[in-house]
């Protein structure tokens, strides 16, 4: 990492204990249903007080969802805006680079997203949360692309950037999850992207043309 705004140590304990204590939530949940056990346990395993996992998380909910991701989402936010505009043709590879490093650094693994699959099996109410986050991190992320960009949030251009890198995200995760896929989810990211870029560069077959 290059950028001024790499994270510091402490910046780097605090995602890590943040992440920490929504992966032990996680696993609790899809063993036992957030019924099934208290935060004093979450807080014991992780090594914190209940003061702290509350400075976090206002509940076991919310620690599963691990919505508490507003300070990842200012590093990342401030390092894609201080790369400035270059053009439409570089903005995927930017949010590709940083979103992948934020995973690298903290997860999720293959077995946070497949922990994440036996939760909303368990829970099936915390489905339409899991959905809803995902396109509340969208809308954040058009927002971004549209400011950096001189543009309206919704700009087609920018619209289009959230729809690929969001397939791309999910075409990752399933390469994840495949037995023999990637290990890394920043490497199956760019590979996503690729493959996508090599499609959309696919000539139009006349009978559309016409």
């Amino acid at each position: 990492m290059t950028d001024s705004a790499t994270l510091s140590k402490a910046e780097q304990r605090k995602q890590q204990t943040s992440f920490r204590l929504s992966s032990v939530c996680r696993r609790l949940t899809a063993e036992r249903g957030l019924s099934g056990f208290t935060i004093e346990e979450v807080c014991d395993e992780v090594g914190v007080s209940r003061r702290t996992f509350f400075n976090y998380f206002p509940s076991k909910e919310e620690a599963v969802l691990g919505v508490n991701e507003d300070e990842e989402m200012q590093l990342i936010s401030a390092r894609f805006l201080e790369r400035g505009s270059r053009g439409w043709e570089v903005v995927l590879d930017d949010l590709v680079e940083l979103v992948g490093e934020y995973v690298q650094s903290v997860g999720p693994n293959v077995d946070d997203h497949l922990e994440i699959i036996r939760i909303m099996e368990r829970e099936p109410k915390l489905f339409a949360r899991f959905i809803g986050a995902g396109r509340e991190r969208e809308a954040e992320i058009m927002a971004l692309v549209a400011t950096r960009e001189g543009v309206a949030v919704d700009d087609p251009h920018a619209q289009a950037v959230v729809g690929i890198l969001s397939t791309a995200m999910r075409s990752s995760v399933e390469q994840l999850l495949k037995p023999g896929g990637s290990e890394h989810f920043g490497t199956a990211l760019r590979d996503s992207l690729t493959a996508i870029r090599a499609v959309l560069a696919l000539p139009t077959p006349r009978k559309a043309q016409q």
